[in-house]
């Protein structure tokens, strides 16, 4: 991680079991990590939009909870990179749990009957959200929550590529731009996270509007925030499609897609 050559601003000294590569408060005295603050916007003003436009659609209340949830990984992030303190890491690093348990719930129930509740995979999740809370408070290591986050997310990967192989393999395309982006995110946490120092070095020899692009945990947050946007949508895509609804993507301002219940055709 970021060795400890930052200064102190206005939340005192780091807390958190985990510091990232960006120097601490060089854009500003109240946010630590300044472009890894603001770069959590994508994931949440957008899912927001996505909520209320499901709730318009009158969709189940599962997805407005997956856009909702997604929402609240942003602000927790938000939070913690902007104070480093190790309460709001876990505000992060714990809805990361949560918020992907709705996502596998939504995707693991898509072909069930409308308005459905399917009690044994929701104890099943909860069972297992409690299970690595508990733990994750007792034992404060980072890489057992990277795990567990990677599990709920592999389970996401294999049901999703199911789906687009054997169901539906039109949707292959946005199912495959959804994963391509989040990994590409998932590439750059690592080289931020290993070649740390080598970057921090670039960073002092660059231009500032030049070195800010080597920000790779703020582009994690970029690409992985709409990654798994486009996983809900995908979500969407899938379980509308499955209750012979009319589902449409649409750009708004004809750039960030959004997904529409077209109204159904009287004959």
């Amino acid at each position: 991680m970021a060795p400890s050559l930052d200064r102190e601003g206005y939340w005192g000294r780091p807390t958190s079991t985990l510091e990232w590569c960006e120097e601490n408060y060089v854009v500003s005295s109240y946010i630590a990590e300044f472009w890894n603050t603001v770069s959590n916007l994508i994931m949440i003003l957008p899912p927001i939009y996505g909520a209320i436009q499901t709730f318009r659609d009158g969709l189940e209340f599962r997805y407005i909870c997956s856009f909702l949830g997604l929402s609240a990984v942003g602000v927790g992030s938000w939070c913690f990179h902007m104070t480093l303190l190790y309460e709001m890491q876990l505000l992060d690093e714990l809805p990361m749990i949560y918020s992907t348990c709705v996502f596998v719930y939504c995707l693991y129930e898509c072909f069930k009957q409308e308005n459905s509740t399917s009690l044994f995979p929701i104890v099943l999740l909860i069972i297992f959200s409690v299970s690595v809370t508990l733990v994750y408070l007792q034992w404060k290591e980072p890489v057992f929550h990277q795990v567990m986050y990677g599990v709920l997310v592999a389970c996401l990967v294999m049901r999703s590529v199911f789906i687009v192989t054997w169901v539906y393999p039109w949707l292959r395309a946005l199912c495959y731009t959804s994963l391509g982006i989040f990994m590409l995110g998932f590439l750059l946490w690592n080289i931020d996270n290993i070649f740390c120092d080598s970057l921090r070095t670039s960073r002092q020899m660059l231009p500032p509007g030049v070195g800010v692009v080597t920000q790779f945990h703020a582009w994690w947050h970029i690409f992985t925030g709409l990654g798994s946007y486009l996983h809900i949508l995908l979500s969407l895509q899938i379980r509308s499609t499955y209750l012979k609804y009319r589902p449409k993507i649409k750009f708004l301002c004809g750039v960030w897609p959004t997904l529409h219940i077209e109204p159904q055709k009287t004959s």
